[in-house]
């Protein structure tokens, strides 16, 4: 049995830890599958009254999903292994958004994409000083999955396609400002609520905890982003950051030359769909179509190379320019898959 993650119960709580600190507790598809059996095991156990989710290490609640055999398997043509592996994990996120129970994650450090999926779904999330949440996925040629599109489409205004397009990092009072965090509560008092969590089983102890957030400065970019991104497309996003100046459209622009065009694309127009249907099943059923064309057709390969593997960070992607990818090549990314469509 691996030692990646610990899953045991400790008084009235069921307790995850993530427990790969060396590797920023990236997310395996062992640790997905294991917390789906936690999450299926303690759904009619009366004796566990909530969940607690945390990690091990300073640095990372988790970082992200392990790609590097993603990249290995998909380099040989072998485009099943990761299929799967989505497939598994987003099974596994719409388990946890809709556990029947209280879920408390508390999320120091970096929590991105795969973390997202784990930590955010959760009906009190908590985060400290070193937080930083972020949906990356553009930048390695995928869009915003687990259940991160759902996330972006609830988001207020339009922060929902700006992060999802530029793969800006949250701070703590930001994370609360996008709904991705509820509680902020200082790292040095984690201990001592998770001790009562697990004595007690009552999730209000997280409310009597809680502090004042730090500010926002997404929330006082907020009037800004929502003028920039409120265009139906990627290209009428690009319309309006070029008829604009300031620092938001400046740090949004230089976002944007660095990700995927086509995965920003998409991004976008998935948000969309998702903000019309409103729920965690149409998110991850949208996200699938992507990630399951991803290695084939899209450019999440070639960010992988550009990212970890040779670490050159100069991707060279499908299309030079954001854009470039037109309506008839996101459709292409988003039709539905017939008898190869997620099964949740």
């Amino acid at each position: 049995m691996s030692d990646d993650i610990d899953i045991r119960i400790v008084g009235r709580a069921g307790r995850i830890t993530l427990n790969r600190p060396d590797a920023l507790n990236a997310l395996s598809w062992d640790m997905c599958l294991r917390i789906e059996a936690a999450l299926d095991e303690w759904t009619g156990d009366d004796a566990v009254a909530l969940l607690v989710i945390d990690a091990a290490g300073d640095k990372a609640f988790c970082a992200g999903g392990d790609i590097a055999e993603l990249y290995a398997t998909g380099t040989a043509g072998d485009f099943a292994y990761g299929r799967r592996f989505w497939a598994d994990e987003y099974r596994m996120n719409a388990k946890l958004f809709n556990f029947p129970k209280p879920v408390i994650s508390l999320m120091q450090g970096f929590t991105m994409g795969g973390g997202v999926g784990v930590g955010c779904h959760g009906s009190h999330r908590v985060v400290c000083e070193s937080s930083q949440i972020a949906m990356p996925e553009a930048g390695i040629g995928l869009i915003p999955d687990v259940g991160g599109s759902l996330l972006l489409a609830r988001a207020p205004g339009r922060l929902g396609e700006y992060l999802g397009v530029t793969c800006d990092r949250m701070g703590p009072g930001d994370a609360i400002h996008a709904e991705f965090a509820d509680y902020y509560i200082p790292r040095d008092r984690w201990p001592d609520l998770i001790a009562e969590l697990c004595e007690i089983g009552d999730w209000e102890a997280v409310d009597r905890a809680a502090e004042t957030a730090p500010d926002s400065p997404l929330k006082e970019a907020q009037a800004q982003i929502d003028r920039l991104f409120s265009g139906e497309t990627l290209r009428d996003i690009l319309v309006d950051l070029n008829h604009h100046d300031g620092a938001v459209r400046d740090k949004a622009m230089k976002a944007i030359g660095r990700n995927s065009p086509l995965a920003m694309a998409c991004a976008v127009e998935i948000i969309h769909r998702v903000r019309l249907r409103d729920s965690i099943e149409a998110a991850l059923e949208q996200e699938y179509r992507y990630t399951y064309r991803a290695m084939e057709d899209g450019d999440f390969l070639e960010g992988i190379r550009a990212a970890i593997i040779d670490k050159d960070r100069t991707p060279t992607w499908k299309h030079d320019a954001p854009e470039a990818p037109g309506p008839a090549e996101v459709s292409r990314m988003l039709l539905p898959l017939g008898g190869e469509g997620l099964k949740l």
